[in-house]
This record gives structure tokens, sequence and C-alpha cells, in this order.
């Protein structure tokens, strides 16, 4: 389905084009933030922090901060800590899920041990709280802070609700917002808030629903996206019982029959990879992954929408490359 939800195909190098210096300065202060001084612990971080991933965040913050054409050194602090946030989340999130891979790597909790998982998760949890500090802005701590809270309820409210079929689209919209949005939208206000303060409300609520697309497109890509292109089989999420937004939607509409092969799946600890691909077929039959693409287009469209007002420039272009690619990631 090309194209079916961007306006325009965009790479992550386009969105990255106008913030590449900023960006070179994130990788440097991420690596000396690897460095705590003990030995076994050095080790962890630097094997989290000296190859880094495709900082969408850092990019998102420097973006917002260089909106009226005037970036500051204090926006590339607080692209960086942005990051630290959230590599210590996906290091939390892998302990608690039991997942042995990460970008194609083990991840922290394979490679060395869940406690020593948690310990580095907690490690960079509180390096980006001192980073953040140093800025001087009790303003740009409240963000931060509240963006890991938020991170952190939606973590508890996933583990809670994972495995239950009587998990609702309010449930997942929420699970969407505090997981995933909060911190997106975090990068862009704090972002706006050292460059661009006036900007600094339409860019949170851009973020938020930057941030909502991404996970809805996230959740569609097992259902859509090629095994040669992810690395993984379709169903991935089925496998796992994770009730997902195309599967929510299309239990509302599926029959009897269909019901019960979905229940069945999620009563079976470790499911068949033909009884997988026969609910994911259920769930696409269903109209469960075109109401899932609406949802997904219309958190696009709105936060393209926020940028309306914003100064005209190649950042507001970035960004709106940003949504593009975010939308896009299917193909």
């Amino acid at each position: 389905m090309p194209g079916f939800l961007a306006a325009t195909a965009a790479t992550l190098d386009e969105v990255r084009r106008p913030v590449l210096p900023g960006l070179s300065e994130v990788d440097a202060q991420l690596r000396g933030y690897a460095v705590s001084g003990f030995n076994s612990l050095d080790e962890v971080g630097g094997y989290l922090l000296s190859r880094t991933g495709k900082l969408l965040r850092p990019t998102l913050a420097l973006l917002a901060d260089g909106l009226t054409g005037r970036p500051t050194s204090d926006g590339t602090r607080v692209a960086s800590v942005v990051e630290l946030l959230h590599v210590a989340t996906l290091v939390h999130d892998d302990a608690v899920d039991h997942s042995v891979r990460r970008r194609g790597r083990p991840t922290v909790n394979a490679q060395w041990s869940h406690q020593v998982a948690i310990i580095a998760g907690d490690y960079l949890y509180s390096r980006a709280v001192i980073e953040a500090a140093t800025l001087g802005r009790l303003d740009i701590i409240e963000v931060l802070a509240s963006a890991a809270n938020k991170m952190t309820i939606g973590e508890m409210r996933q583990l809670v609700l994972h495995d239950g079929l009587n998990f609702t689209r309010r449930d997942y919209d929420r699970l969407c917002e505090f997981k995933t949005a909060s911190l997106m939208s975090a990068a862009c206000e704090l972002g706006a808030m050292t460059g661009a303060p006036e900007y600094r409300e339409a860019m949170a609520e851009f973020g938020v629903h930057l941030g909502m697309a991404f996970q809805v497109v996230d959740d569609l890509i097992d259902y859509l996206a090629p095994e040669e292109i992810t690395g993984k089989p379709r169903g991935q999420d089925l496998r796992e019982h994770k009730v997902t937004l195309p599967l929510i939607a299309a239990l509302d509409i599926m029959g009897p029959e269909d019901r019960s092969r979905v229940e069945a799946l999620f009563a079976d600890p470790d499911p068949s990879r033909s009884a997988v691909a026969e609910v994911t077929r259920v769930v696409l039959d269903s109209g469960g992954v075109e109401e899932a693409v609406e949802v997904a287009r219309e958190h696009a469209d709105k936060a393209r929408k926020m940028l309306d007002g914003v100064p005209h420039g190649e950042n507001a272009n970035a960004l709106r490359e940003a949504v593009d690619y975010v939308v896009d990631r299917i193909n």
C-alpha cells in the first residue's frame, strides 16, 4: 500500500537534514553519559549508548528548538536528555517483556540479567534528570518528569491489561497516550521551550498526535508489513497475546465463529503459526485494519494542522516530513 497514509514519501534522512550538526552533538553527549565511574555499569552504558538508534525524538526536539531559525545550545542538551529517557524506557520494557533482541542486538536482560537491566534503566533515568537540572529550569524538569511518570503508568496499564480481550478502545487510547505519545509530545514541547517558547503549546499538541499515529502504525505494521522488511513473521503481537487497535476494531465487527477463533488463540499459551495466520486473516477480513488506518490518518492530519501556525522554513517543512515518515513506515 505505498503512500496510503502519507501525503508524500519521506525518509528519516530528509527529516534530520536541518539538524544534522545538532544530532552529531547529541551523539557525542550520549557517549559521555554512558560513563558512570563504575566499570560494570559503564560497560552496559557503553553498550546502550555507543550505537544510537534512529534518534527520532531528539530530531523532533532540535527541529522545535530551531523553529524560529535560532537553534540553541540548550536545545541540544534537551534533545540528549529526551533520548536518555527513551533508551531507559526501552531497557525496562525489554526486561518486563522478557525480550531477547532490540535493534538487531541482544537486550541488556539477555546479555547480562534482568537485575542489570533494571539498574541500567534506573541509571539512565536518573542521569536524564541530572542533565536536565544543569539547565537550571524547573519547567523543563517538570515536563520531563511528567513524561517519565506517564510512561511508567502506561507500562503498568499494559501489564495489567495484557492478554485480555475486554481491552477497549478507550483503554488502547490511554495506553498509547501514556506509553508512546507522552515522550513524543515532551520532545517537541521541550525543544520549543528552549528555542521557540511562543510555539510550546502547538508543538506539545503536535507531538501528541504524532505519537498516537506512530503507535497505531506500529500496530498496523504487524498486520501489513512484508516479513522481509520487519525481519519477523506477521502476527507477532497476536502470538504474544497483545491486543492492539486492528484487533479491537475487528472484535466489534466479527461474528461468533471468528470470535471463537480469537478466544482460542488467546487461551493458548503457545499458539501455532497457522492459528496466528488464521486470526490475522480474520482481523483483515473483518475491517479492523481499515479502521485503524483511518485512526492513524486522523492523528496525522491533526499533527499537520498544528504546524499551520508555526514559522515557515526548513524546520517546519521537516516536521511535516516527520509526519509522513512516521505514517509511511508500513511500506
